[in-house]
């Protein structure tokens, strides 16, 4: 097992744990993943974060910071969505950030995403969900 699925896994473990602590639920449809149109609504409050795929693909929202992690939805290319924080997780060529999306239990790449604003860390936003555990390894 490689460093970078440990500390994923690590992570993932870390923000379960906080999850299951706080009676936060997961799930959410792919639809109401989706953000709208730039052209049809003002942009988020800040932070906010716009989806700039290369390919113009969608960009998979996932339950945790993590490509192992379960997909539960997608936002459209150039699509904007509320940011709630930002943590180190997987190493996605070459870009370790994640982003959690406002209000909710989940997560897309800083790869494929573009920050307006300051994002906090979500140590510092979620003190007790997003603090490593004594125990931890690696």
């Amino acid at each position: 097992m490689t460093t970078r699925t440990r500390r994923a896994r690590a992570t993932a473990a870390a923000l379960a744990l906080g999850v299951a602590a706080g009676g936060v639920a997961f799930g959410m449809s792919a639809t109401s993943a989706q953000a709208a149109s730039p052209a049809k609504a003002a942009a988020p409050a800040k932070p906010y974060g716009t989806v700039n795929t290369i390919s113009g693909k969608e960009l998979v929202v996932r339950m945790y910071p993590s490509i192992d992690s379960s997909p539960v939805g997608v936002l459209s290319n150039k699509a904007q969505f509320g940011i709630d924080c930002k943590v180190r997780a997987q190493n996605i060529e070459s870009d370790v950030v994640w982003y959690k999306l406002r209000g909710k239990e989940q997560w897309v790449t800083g790869k494929w995403s573009d920050a307006t604003g300051t994002v906090k860390n979500c140590d510092q936003v979620f003190p007790k969900k997003f603090r490593t555990p004594s125990n931890a390894v690696g």
